[in-house]
């Protein structure tokens, strides 16, 4: 594990230039360009076009997560103008709980301008649905990673959290995008098949795909899957470290079916993840259905993993049909019907890949997390690919072109 610890960041660069970075996504989502790398050839294609390259009788998996309107504007008495993004639900834990409260909710939060903001109760009045609420917001305490605790509360129980989410947010397109959110990227930010709310950034390897797509991937008889997995700001996080083993990788919450599990544990083709939260997704659960095998008396909280666990546990044997399987009995006797976790897993140059045979995905960011996942499925082959679509003018980023990466 040492030798995974002490990989180079820099050693995951490439020259992007602002003017390559897709500020918007397409009108027509599926004519995006799509870059096919299988067996070491490249080809060029449309995105439109997918259904035609994917394996047959393979397994296509979704992450169904929604944006959700994480970014809060609150201002003080004295104008100054104070952010509340907010990363995830601490009271009630469970997202759609939170969301579902009707006066009292805390989330995790970070704060934008909280030098200006000490101890006063920030708020604001709306009307919603011809509903007046007065909306407040109060700092609780400082957490690890410049986060805080905040608690969220007003005075119409007639309005949920999501609802006044909905009403007071503002979609949080990513940072370098240099440009605020607007009307177009309430449409152009969401998945067409997304359903769960509670990211706060999108699982961008689905922004290409239409109904129209899906449709053609169904009628090839591909499993079409969905999981859950809320992404989180860290997503965007930098690397700061020179080495990898000096990075703390955030944590997401994700969300299977036990009928998806048992799914999982009996078919037999090529696994294809849709984007890197899937790929983090279906990876973890085998690690953690190899926990419950190794022992089936852990609690549900402790399904969980860490960022180096499976690094400890590669020379586990068991097959992903065993660990799946293991899993599904696991749920199945301790009378769950779905698993609730977390994972912090961080695929980087040295994980042996147990669960996915392919991926769709973007490009990646230089120097960030999710181009070492990509180096890992990769191996050199990223740079001759990288290289590539910066020659011949992809789109790069979150609203850019897509990958289909098979082995």
């Amino acid at each position: 594990m040492d030798q995974v610890q002490n990989i180079s960041i820099l050693d995951y660069t490439y020259p992007l230039e602002d003017g390559q970075i897709a500020a918007y996504g397409l009108p027509q989502r599926d004519l995006s360009r799509l870059l096919i790398w299988k067996n070491g050839e490249i080809t060029d294609e449309r995105f439109v076009n997918l259904p035609n390259y994917l394996p047959e009788q393979s397994m296509l998996v979704f992450n169904n997560t929604q944006v959700i309107k994480a970014r809060l504007f609150f201002k003080k008495l004295t104008g100054a103008k104070i952010e509340i993004f907010c990363l995830e639900p601490l009271n009630p834990i469970d997202y759609s709980q939170s969301f579902a409260q009707t006066e009292c909710c805390r989330w995790k939060c970070i704060i934008g301008n909280l030098k200006k903001w000490k101890d006063e109760i920030l708020e604001q009045q709306l009307t919603i649905g011809g509903k007046r609420v007065l909306f407040k917001a109060q700092k609780i305490r400082q957490l690890p990673n410049n986060t805080s605790e905040i608690e969220f509360t007003w005075d119409n129980p007639l309005l949920n959290f999501a609802e006044l989410l909905e009403s007071a947010g503002n979609i949080p397109i990513p940072p370098y995008l240099n440009r605020e959110s607007e009307t177009i990227d309430l449409a152009s930010y969401q998945t067409v098949y997304s359903s769960i709310k509670g990211s706060v950034a999108a699982p961008t390897a689905g922004l290409h795909f239409t109904p129209a797509v899906i449709k053609g991937i169904q009628n090839k008889n591909i499993d079409c899957k969905e999981l859950t997995l809320h992404v989180g700001a860290g997503t965007f996080q930098p690397v700061k470290a020179e080495t990898i083993g000096g990075h703390e990788m955030h944590a997401e919450h994700f969300i299977l079916s036990k009928t998806f599990i048992a799914e999982l544990a009996s078919f037999t083709g090529e696994i294809i993840a849709v984007g890197t939260t899937s790929v983090r997704t279906l990876e973890s659960i085998y690690f953690i259905g190899c926990k419950v095998i190794e022992d089936p008396t852990l609690k549900p909280d402790q399904l969980t993993i860490g960022q180096w666990e499976p690094y400890k546990l590669q020379q586990l044997i068991y097959s992903r049909q065993e660990a799946f399987k293991a899993l599904s009995d696991y749920l199945t006797n301790n009378k769950l019907t779905k698993l609730t976790s977390s994972t912090s897993i961080i695929i980087v140059p040295g994980y042996d890949f147990k669960v996915i045979g392919g991926m769709v995905t973007n490009f990646h960011q230089p120097q960030s997390t999710l181009l070492l996942l990509i180096a890992a499925f990769l191996g050199d082959e990223w740079k001759r690919i990288y290289a590539h679509a910066l020659k011949n003018n992809y789109r790069f980023l979150s609203y850019g072109d897509s990958n289909l990466y098979l082995k």
